[in-house]
This record gives structure tokens, sequence and C-alpha cells, in this order.
């Protein structure tokens, strides 16, 4: 069994976010000393702002780099190759990136990482299980109607509990310095037949309606969507729900030894709670 490097300070980027706050919850559990990093953090920190930078890299030797809003941002690739230059001379010497899969900006970050002198692991993943009950398709299913510019291509939807387990394992553990691993969940699901999961387990009837992407940026700025996000909602469904993701890996297996969490699993025991309740 790997053991538990000792560690000055683990900093966490996006410390409030999804894969975030679930790092953070489980190294405090395990005494490891954290730090947080987001813009109403104690030491503030905001990628848009480079004075926040270097006093939170301070004493820190490990680093989870997560880029808010997606690694397909403009200007996303220049900040996260300059922080992870800036957090090496810092002293880091172990960084663990959240990547996107199929997306070539996101590789072209993974690569300025693993070309940083010191110990990598990238966490390339897809579409968050959370995006539908912590995120923007949070309101839709709530008042019963999910529309998107997405047809019948699959996606094997991956849950954020497993990115974080695999995340903290990357930072405190050993064997998964200069691994890159694809995490999915354990089966491909159309968006649609997500969203007919989540009605059977709700016993709402939720339906989910394909739309072109005019029609969807369209619906998105009349909802008063900032421009940006409306751009960079669109093309990340136009552009990565192409194909390209269709197909599961074994990248939470490798890193934990177990499966996967089941879109269904996920369904259940998040409907339990009641957040999908009606609008």
């Amino acid at each position: 069994m790997a053991t538990q490097r000792k560690q000055q300070q683990i900093l966490v980027l996006g410390g409030t976010g999804k894969t975030g706050r679930r790092i953070v919850a489980r190294l405090q559990g395990q005494g490891v000393p954290v730090r947080v990093g987001s813009r109403s953090a104690q030491q503030p920190f905001d990628w848009t702002d480079r004075a926040t930078w270097a006093p939170i890299l301070r004493d820190v030797d490990a680093v989870y780099i997560s880029y808010y809003p997606d690694l397909a941002e403009p200007g996303a690739l220049e900040a996260v190759s300059a922080f992870t230059d800036l957090a090496v001379a810092a002293g880091a010497s172990r960084l663990v990136l959240l990547s996107g899969r199929g997306q070539d900006s996101a590789q072209l970050a993974e690569k300025h990482v693993q070309s940083a002198g010191v110990e990598w692991t990238v966490l390339r993943s897809g579409w968050f299980n959370q995006n539908f009950s912590e995120d923007y398709l949070l309101h839709p299913v709530r008042g019963g109607e999910v529309v998107l510019p997405v047809g019948a291509v699959p996606e094997p939807f991956v849950d954020a509990d497993d990115i974080a387990e695999v995340a903290v394992a990357a930072l405190t553990g050993g064997g998964h310095a200069g691994q890159l691993y694809e995490l999915t969940g354990p089966r491909l699901l159309t968006f649609g037949e997500a969203v007919a999961e989540i009605s059977t387990v709700t016993g709402r009837t939720i339906t989910f309606v394909p739309v072109s992407p005019e029609e969807y940026a369209g619906s998105l700025a009349a909802a008063g969507v900032p421009a940006t996000a409306v751009e960079l909602l669109t093309h990340l469904f136009t552009t990565l729900l192409d194909g390209r993701n269709a197909r599961v890996t074994d990248g939470v297996v490798r890193a934990l030894g177990r499966p996967p969490r089941d879109f269904t699993d996920f369904a259940r025991s998040t409907a339990a709670t009641g957040v999908w309740g009606r609008a």
C-alpha cells in the first residue's frame, strides 16, 4: 500500500467549487494541512488578479490546479502556464491538474504542467454528474424541462466525488506521479437518457428537448446570461459532444482500484436530498 508523504501544505484552487470543496473536505478529514484557493478565502485567490498568486503559494508543497470557468476559455492556457511556473519557483513539488477530455487547449495546458520539472498528475475528465444538481442544469431539472443543443451523442458522465478521491490520492500518496488519468463513469448515456433517469428517481415528469445551437444561445441571452458564458456553454456543447468522447475509460480503476460511480447511484442519492424538487 502506498504511504502518504509528509507535506507542508496543499493548495486547492477552486476550493469552493464542485471538485475543490470535495478535495478540501477529504484532506481536512485526513488531517492534511490545506489552503483553499478562492476569491472568498481568507487569503484570496483570483485567476484574473496575478497579485493574489504569490501570497497563496507561500509554504505550499502540492497544488491542485483547477481553472475557472474552463480551460477552453480564452487566456486559460496563458494563465495556467504562468501559475504553474510561479508555483514551481515558489517550491511546489507536486502538481495535479484538472483537465478536460477532447479539448485542444486543455491538452496544451497539460503539456506545460508535464514539463514543469516536478511531479505531476493529470486528471482528464468529461461532463460531471453534478452539473445536473449543482450547476447550470439544476434549475431546468427543477423546472421540468432541460433544453440543450445536443442530440443522441452519448457521454460517460463522471462523478465529482470520484474525481476528488483520485485528486486526493495523487496529492498525498505515491504511485500517481507521471500519470494521466482519463476519468469517466462506467457507461455511456445521452443527455436525454440521463434526464430520463432523473425523472424516474424523482417521480416527476422531466423532459429533455434538443434544440439548435442558435436557439440555445438565444434562450440563454434572453434569460440574461452574460455573453461570455453563452459563448462558452455553446462552444462546449457543440464542440465536445460530437462523439469524440463517446467511450468509457479505466482511469478511476487505475487510480483507485475500484469501479467509478454509476449515474443511477448518483441520481438516486441526489433525489433523496430533495434538491430536484419543483422550482
